[in-house]
């Protein structure tokens, strides 16, 4: 932060900038004084400005048409317009273009000192807030997740422990939560962090392209293998590897895996020659694997070679302190991807989404703030924006609240295919989720287009 406040003068008259710059000056403020428009648009690339004190009336670029320009690239930059001519539509048209305040000719000085005291004052305070709540974040921020939730804490605890360790790890959570930035999380703590990370997603590939993508397969093994070509096992080599929704895989991949795990060997498709492979397994799924074993579509002893640490994500619902958090930081990112300058959500936005069920978790929230931001009218994010889907399901909040959370996802899907006329592609996307996941969830619920 710097020392001393600058302030930029831009006045066409020679004697008010003389006579603002002694002033400012006096009052220990660094005075940077232009007489345009233009000039003041090259001044403001060479160095960071508290404050402006622009001259309404100016040939080539007025005040106003100076502010648009500033505005666009320095949204949060308070200007004071300065004129001889003030009247009550003057002020109202300065201020509706986003000038903090404007100043009538002649100046007081008492009054011009005042004014800039105060802006100067709250400009720090809000910055002084900024750096607060980053180093704030900063404490719950591990890799690239945070959280102050005490069950998340204590994973990130865990997640220390084990990582130097080349120990199975299952991870297990609904839709949505970081299954996949926990498991990079572990690589990024581990002694392999140098080494790939290669996810295999189990859930979006048939059993065949499935085998294929974990083990290889020799030049002529099938129809269409014109090469051979190394499996993501092999890939990973001396790294990690995640296998998403292993829940998903076939019997038949099950006991191939099982091997894999008790050999450290793979064989690619066409292939009699095992290869060794030294890469350290982590599995997730979001469905209730003891389930799944007890009725007989997932193997006891592939569970138990993978079941070595489990780490159960809690979902966004039962951790509400972290909302806020994460729009934060989610409005910081896509700031940064959209070019946008929004400070933050309003108090009924954020009401609506404490309120909310989240049934896509944190990748859900990441949708509606991206969308939200990608939509808003001005710096601050309103209700209208966070859109139907929040004020349905918070308008639903009681009825949720006797409901199970199967009856409620369930309902939740329906409905969104329907708002979307069972268009697959676009209801996956609102509810954050691949087009496999939602077939997926369609199948579970028994959903049919007769929901319409």
């Amino acid at each position: 932060m710097k020392s001393k406040p600058c302030i930029m003068i831009v006045d066409d008259e020679e004697i008010v900038r003389t006579s603002l710059t002694s002033w400012l000056l006096e009052d220990d403020y660094e005075v940077f004084a232009l007489d345009s428009g233009k000039h003041a648009l090259e001044e403001l690339k060479k160095r960071d400005y508290d404050l402006m004190l622009v001259d309404l009336k100016m040939p080539e670029m007025d005040g106003l048409q100076l502010m648009k320009e500033v505005k666009k690239e320095l949204p949060d930059l308070p200007v004071i317009i300065m004129t001889a001519y003030a009247t009550v539509d003057t002020a109202v048209k300065a201020i509706k273009e986003g000038a903090y305040d404007y100043l009538m000719k002649p100046f007081d000085p008492e009054e011009i000192s005042i004014t800039i005291k105060k802006i100067i004052k709250q400009q720090r305070l809000e910055q002084e807030n900024i750096y607060l709540r980053k180093e704030l974040a900063k404490q719950f921020q591990f890799h690239q997740l945070y959280s102050k939730n005490k069950k998340m804490q204590e994973i990130f605890e865990l997640i220390k422990t084990i990582a130097k360790t080349d120990v199975t790890v299952l991870i297990h959570g609904e839709t949505g939560t970081g299954k996949e930035l926990i498991a990079r999380a572990i690589h990024a703590e581990s002694l392999r962090k140098d080494r790939p990370f290669i996810v295999v997603s189990c859930a979006s590939l048939t059993e065949t392209l499935l085998e294929s993508e974990l083990f290889g397969h020799e030049k002529g093994s099938f129809t269409g293998a014109t090469n051979t070509v190394k499996g993501m096992f092999e890939v990973a080599d001396k790294g990690t590897i995640l296998l998403d929704e292993i829940g998903d895989i076939s019997q038949k991949l099950q006991m191939d895996l099982l091997r894999v795990l008790e050999t450290r060997e793979i064989v690619r498709i066409g292939s009699t020659v095992p290869i060794p492979v030294d890469v350290r397994v982590i599995a997730a799924t979001n469905r209730d694997l003891d389930k799944a074993i007890d009725n007989g579509t997932f193997r006891e002893d592939l569970y138990y070679r993978l079941n070595v640490i489990t780490i159960d994500i809690p979902p966004l619902r039962e951790k509400p302190e972290d909302i806020v958090l994460l729009v934060e930081q989610m409005i910081e990112k896509f700031n940064m991807e959209t070019g946008k300058s929004i400070k933050k959500v309003d108090e009924d936005a954020m009401a609506a989404l404490m309120q909310y069920r989240w049934p896509g978790n944190i990748r859900e929230l990441k949708n509606v703030i991206e969308r939200s931001i990608v939509l808003a009218k001005n710096d601050i994010i309103t209700l209208n924006e966070i859109g139907s889907t929040i004020n349905r399901n918070t308008g639903e909040t009681n009825k949720a609240k006797n409901m199970s959370l199967d009856s409620m996802e369930k309902n939740h899907i329906a409905a969104v295919l329907k708002n979307n006329n069972w268009n697959i592609s676009a209801s996956a996307q609102i509810l954050g989720i691949d087009r496999t996941t939602l077939y997926n969830k369609i199948k579970k619920y028994n959903i049919g287009e007769n929901n319409k």
